[in-house]
């Protein structure tokens, strides 16, 4: 059986038929495929779309033409159109100035007619050589800037109650292993943290962890955030782009506020994670990628399992292993701990004294609801360190009358939702909440989201549906 080709396309542009033959049938034991045109204008349609691992370019295609001008301006063009590209200039016999001059406009080699086999299988296999090096640059370079970009959790994962010693049990079970992991729960509980915490733990903690919140990116770039595209894909595609699952190959990928991904492209994500590989956005050849998903998500149970949501199959994908974080306030004998470790971590930030925590003040707190959960309180100490004077900490040093106020509705809130002449109306009770939402928060998307117990998307469509 013939060993395969070491790579996979090689295009060859010449003015004469018969070198296009014989550079076909010599370099198709290097490519497995080999595209020879007569046309620099075609071949240009061929580069854009598929990105040859080699690319032989005649150095003049005029009759009588000696100059190579033509070979300068098409050496260019497609420079301009794939600047990692590899090009080796095909000239005349004694045509060593122009093949200079060329490679100095960016050409990789040259060869000259008549070429010698050896010499031309040497030239070719060099820099289709150089070609892929440079795609693998490409890769290491992403995962180099994610690895350098700071993590977002500085925050250990703390908690000794029972509803957390069950959240740490399950971590330390599903860590070792490669099953997908989905995380649950409401806005600020450490969704992320136990992701990193489960990459930390992992095999693959040696190498990157990428985190992609979907909430947070414009849906129509969802596609190239995380599957790459190339180059003229799109208006705005000036260059080759891995995308994020790419970049993660051979670590862990966190999908944060995954419910976020459009039901045009789960379909997309459930391919790539079954075939393990992915094409990026304009691509037709796929790359292969080795990856872990850990998905996390603060839609309801009801929600993440509805169709018309989620794609059932993929949410089987994703959720090989689910972990349901509890709310501060299902874990309140958790808050000491959490205070210690903030009110020391923002003194030494700040350069401010270590005060105390009356024991009155600390039961206060403990008993607080905690609607934004972990993330509200490490708000809240924050303010305190900063803002509080004297020996020890008081109860105005933490804004809890500012804090992210409880989506549940008080009995009391109920009847200023004012019923139609018909009755209730459930459409325009929706309305009004969200409107009262919008207008409490200045029309911070975030923050009405987030007390409404909804995802950022799901907010907009709810105001596109209101007219709001």
């Amino acid at each position: 059986m013939a060993d395969k080709p070491a790579f996979d396309l090689c295009v060859v542009i010449d003015d004469d038929a018969d070198i296009l033959l014989a550079a076909r049938l010599l370099l198709r034991e290097l490519f497995a495929e080999v595209v020879t045109t007569l046309s620099p204008a075609q071949a240009m349609e061929v580069i854009a779309e598929r990105s040859p691992d080699a690319i032989l370019l005649d150095a003049n295609f005029m009759r009588g033409a000696t100059d190579g001008r033509e070979g300068f301006l098409w050496l260019g063009r497609i420079l301009e159109k794939d600047p990692d590209a590899v090009v080796v200039l095909i000239t005349a016999h004694g045509g060593v100035q122009i093949a200079v001059e060329a490679m100095k406009q960016g050409a990789t080699d040259f060869v000259s007619k008549p070429w010698n086999n050896e010499r031309l299988l040497a030239t070719v296999r060099t820099a289709a050589a150089l070609r892929r090096q440079r795609r693998a640059t490409d890769v290491e370079k992403a995962k180099a800037e994610a690895i350098a970009s700071p993590a977002s959790g500085e925050i250990p994962l703390l908690g000794e109650s029972n509803a957390m010693r069950r959240v740490l049990a399950l971590v330390e079970r599903a860590a070792p292993t490669q099953a997908n992991v989905l995380i649950t729960g409401e806005n600020g509980t450490g969704k992320e943290l136990v992701a990193r915490e489960i990459h930390r733990r992992s095999h693959r903690a040696g190498k990157v962890m990428l985190s992609v919140d979907l909430g947070a990116i414009a849906e129509h770039l969802i596609d190239s955030e995380l599957f790459g595209h190339v180059k003229g894909s799109f208006t705005d595609a000036r260059a080759d782009r891995i995308g994020r699952m790419q970049a993660a190959d051979g670590g862990t990928l966190f999908l944060d506020e995954v419910g976020n991904l459009p039901l045009h492209l789960q379909p997309k994500l459930l391919t790539a994670l079954e075939q393990r590989q992915v094409t990026p956005v304009g691509a037709n050849k796929p790359v292969p990628i080795d990856i872990r998903i850990v998905s996390a998500t603060n839609l309801r149970p009801e929600q993440i399992e509805d169709p018309g949501v989620f794609r059932t199959d993929l949410l089987f994908r994703l959720n090989t292993v689910e972990i349901e974080l509890p709310p501060l306030r299902e874990r309140a004998e958790d808050v000491p701990l959490l205070l210690e470790h903030f009110l020391a971590l923002y003194a030494r930030k700040y350069g401010k004294p270590a005060r105390a925590l009356p024991a009155s003040i600390l039961a206060q707190l403990e008993h607080y609801d905690w609607p934004g959960n972990v993330r509200a309180l490490r708000h809240a100490a924050e303010r305190a360190v900063i803002l509080a004077e004297g020996d020890a900490y008081t109860i105005s040093d933490f804004p809890l009358s500012r804090a992210q106020p409880s989506i549940r509705i008080a009995p009391e809130v109920l009847p200023q939702i004012a019923p139609t002449d018909s009755g209730l109306n459930l459409g325009k009770a929706e309305k009004q909440m969200i409107e009262r939402a919008l207008q409490k928060h200045a029309y911070n998307i975030s923050a009405a989201a987030a007390e409404l117990g909804l995802t950022r998307g799901s907010l907009y469509r709810r105001m596109e549906k209101h007219g709001l």
